[in-house]
């Protein structure tokens, strides 16, 4: 099932001059694999999965920032992707497009404990950073349920079982 929306020119081929820019920046990192496209296209809602033309795998936030500008100058849907634990059809590429995968984005980049402040990437999972802070005496309080990332919650404003204690996402960063 497609949809139209004239604010996108056409669906992407795998043969188009975007797909060939995304290639060369990021090389095997970028998939056109019918199964990797498929896992993208769906989250853990009710709605019709439906798959990008393309996931490209970032590993910096330059390398979202340059994935981006392509897509704009092209056009194109952009679709970012944490886990894929979205209940609300996040992930769904109703028009085609190219999902950004941040999973690999994984650094805990810094913990200021007198601050109750950190700064990490956007691939980094509720878990990861409740490990990573369970030597300083603090935690994150988020709880949506899944193991989501934290981008991906931020992206959503989660909530979960902590929120009348803690606040959402909203509250947090």
């Amino acid at each position: 099932m497609s949809i139209a929306n004239p604010e996108f020119p056409s669906r992407l081929s795998e043969s188009s001059p975007l797909i060939q820019e995304l290639r060369d920046l990021l090389g095997e990192r970028l998939s056109v694999s019918a199964a990797v496209r498929e896992q993208h296209g769906k989250d853990e809602s009710f709605h019709h999965p439906q798959s990008p033309t393309a996931v490209a795998f970032a590993h910096s936030t330059e390398e979202v920032s340059e994935i981006i500008k392509r897509c704009a100058k092209y056009k194109a849907p952009v679709i970012p992707f944490g886990t894929g634990t979205s209940l609300e059809g996040h992930v769904v590429a109703l028009y085609g497009g190219v999902s950004i995968d941040v999973s690999q984005m994984k650094e805990v980049l810094r913990v200021s404990p007198e601050d109750l402040d950190c700064t990490v990437q956007a691939g980094v999972t509720r878990k990861q950073l409740n490990a990573h802070l369970r030597d300083t005496g603090l935690f994150f309080p988020i709880d949506p349920g899944a193991d989501a990332s934290l981008g991906g919650m931020a992206a959503t404003r989660a909530s979960g079982t902590n929120a009348v204690r803690y606040g959402t996402m909203r509250e947090n960063v």
